[in-house]
């Protein structure tokens, strides 16, 4: 963290049946990718230092962090998730990555798939980040093809650092479109933004279509 702004750590203890435990390892080719919250919470809090964002976007934002990922968790586990992580400061890509690569899988997004806060895109076209991003992107850039015609600004939010993000999770098509439904349900807006792909070598890219 290299902000200003002061900072304290806490450390959670609890205990977990071992069964119950989704490990980020467990992903197989042929899985579709859910994701349970939009993203953009870096360029729009970026902006909200910086006096440039709107009082509606910020507060989708807020409402968005705010909100638990427990329910959908539970669901994901009801479902039989193959692998499930959050999504937080490594970006979308960069938790990608870790499952992809402790999976020894490679992943593809579909980016017109991909959902947004509002006004995250307007924001980062006009190069309203954190410093987060440009690290994700130069570290995770080394495993990541942008096959989309994508302008930088896009490309660069695929690297934008949230806050509480949502949950990326594993798990086999039929199941990923019964889970969707039953987080909509429950007013979750979780979306299947990609897949999981046999892996090229040892696995661990990350396609973007």
């Amino acid at each position: 963290i290299t902000d200003k702004e002061p900072k304290y750590g806490l450390a959670v203890t609890g205990r977990v049946h071992p069964e119950h435990i989704i490990r980020k390892s467990g992903a197989r080719p042929g899985d579709a990718l859910v994701l349970t919250k939009p993203l953009g919470t870096g360029t729009i809090t970026t902006a909200l230092k910086r006096g440039t964002a709107e009082a509606q976007h910020v507060d989708e934002a807020v409402h968005s962090m705010s909100r638990l990922n427990n329910l959908a968790a539970s669901a994901a586990r009801r479902h039989h998730a193959h692998a499930m992580t959050d999504i937080t400061g490594y970006s979308l890509i960069g938790h990608a990555h870790e499952v992809a690569h402790l999976s020894g899988v490679d992943l593809r997004f579909r980016f017109d798939a991909l959902p947004w806060l509002s006004g995250a895109r307007s924001y980062a076209g006009q190069g309203i980040f954190p410093g987060g991003m440009s690290r994700n992107r130069d570290y995770y850039g080394t495993w990541t093809r942008i096959l989309a015609p994508l302008g930088e600004a896009d490309a660069d939010l695929l690297f934008d650092p949230q806050t509480s993000g949502g949950l990326l999770i594993a798990l086999p098509a039929e199941a990923a479109l019964m889970l969707v439904q039953e987080l909509q349900n429950a007013d979750i807006p979780a979306a299947i933004i990609g897949e999981v792909l046999t892996p090229h070598e040892e696995g661990g890219r990350i396609e973007v279509v």
